[in-house]
């Protein structure tokens, strides 16, 4: 699977935007917004900001929907 890449992140007062691409995928506030300011210091930005925005389950949904053990 690729990095994820084509985030960046802003913050507006206590607010922390995330742009995807150039479109906003997510506006976290308060305690997110801290904590989320807390990690990207830490870990690796783009994988932060791909898993906080729900951006990063990419490649192999489809095939798992397929699979016998998932049949219901």
């Amino acid at each position: 699977m690729a990095a994820p890449s084509g985030f960046s992140y802003s913050v507006r007062g206590d607010d922390v935007v995330i742009v995807h691409r150039g479109v906003t995928a997510a506006v976290l506030r308060g305690r997110r917004a801290a904590e989320f300011l807390d990690q990207v210091q830490t870990q690796e930005p783009q994988l932060l900001m791909a898993r906080v925005t729900g951006n990063y389950r990419r490649g192999n949904e489809r095939a798992a929907r397929r699979h016998p053990r998932n049949a219901g």
